[in-house]
């Protein structure tokens, strides 16, 4: 197939372009911003800003493809809490993209979606059947919950198939970002304090490579996963305390640990069910949570970052 990458210069962007540049298939990238990490991916990338849609309009030929993976998003939670235009960034262009395909006749789509959207329910893991409007907890959950039903309105009206990922804490390497992982590593080697927001907040952390072989195996099993919705998660949970106390041994570092209350609009637990994931695409998340942080701390370190 030919493959459209929205978001090619971001974390999962660029290693799934990496990842697909190995194969058969012919993959394209469109990102806002040049790709620093990977020339290859640099090379089959193209800058345009998804808001544009004469942008997009203008640069058509060279898109069309047989099958979008929409990753492009601002994907902070507490940033769009501060600065809610950018989770209408994220509906319009999900929006733009799902136009895109319809107009050009593209029938297999493919959305970045979050486990943000079961906001704070009560539950020990998390099945995909219980995201609720009423549990949107901040500005980028409703911007996901949104593309969530704006791919399912175009599959129901214009026929375009979609694959629904939803993603949890992913990190590991090609990203630069203040998210909590590099973030953490970046002050821990300056032996800054780390800020944990939530004693006992627990996230279900997803190495890079576990989730895009999830986008990968759904690829070679589209027909049979289409028109679902999957957690893609490693199926365990770590405290954002344990993060920090085991980037902070790894690196040897002298940094102080504050606890403070959570923020506004984050989710406080999160462990997901992925049995959804491992029965319809075979997913088998390989990476450990310790055996990533450590992974990661060997990539930033290697990188210098």
């Amino acid at each position: 197939m030919k493959i459209l990458v929205t978001g090619s210069s971001g974390t999962i962007g660029s290693r799934l372009c990496e990842r697909l540049l190995e194969t058969e298939h012919e993959v394209i990238g469109v990102d806002r911003v040049p790709n620093k990490w990977l020339p290859d991916v640099q090379r089959i990338t193209t800058i345009i800003d998804l808001r544009d849609e004469q942008k997009l309009i203008a640069n058509r030929q060279k898109l069309i493809a047989d099958l979008v993976i929409h990753l492009a998003a601002n994907a902070r939670v507490y940033e769009l809490v501060e600065n809610p235009d950018r989770a209408r960034d994220n509906i319009l262009t999900t929006f733009n993209m799902l136009e895109f395909a319809r107009k050009n006749g593209i029938r297999k789509f493919m959305f970045a979606g979050s486990r943000e959207g079961y906001g704070n329910i009560p539950a020990k893991k998390y099945t995909e059947d219980l995201v609720r409007i009423e549990n949107c907890e901040s500005p980028y959950t409703a911007s996901k919950i949104a593309g969530e039903a704006l791919v399912e309105a175009y599959r129901r009206c214009y026929g375009i198939d979609q694959i629904t990922f939803r993603f949890s804490n992913v990190y590991g390497a090609y990203d630069d970002s203040v998210r909590v992982v590099p973030q953490f590593i970046r002050l821990a080697r300056a032996s800054k304090p780390l800020a944990v927001f939530g004693k006992d907040k627990c996230l279900d952390f997803t190495y890079i490579d576990d989730a895009v072989d999830g986008i990968m195996q759904a690829i070679d099993r589209f027909d049979d996963a289409k028109n679902a919705t999957y957690n893609i998660a490693f199926g365990e949970g770590a405290t954002i305390l344990e993060l920090a106390e085991q980037i902070k041994k790894l690196l040897k570092s002298s940094s102080d640990i504050t606890v403070t209350e959570s923020r506004t609009g984050e989710v406080i637990r999160f462990i997901a069910d992925i049995s959804k994931a491992k029965k319809v695409l075979g997913y088998n998340p390989k990476t450990s949570f310790k055996e990533g942080i450590k992974k990661a701390v060997e990539w930033y370190l290697k990188h210098n970052l």
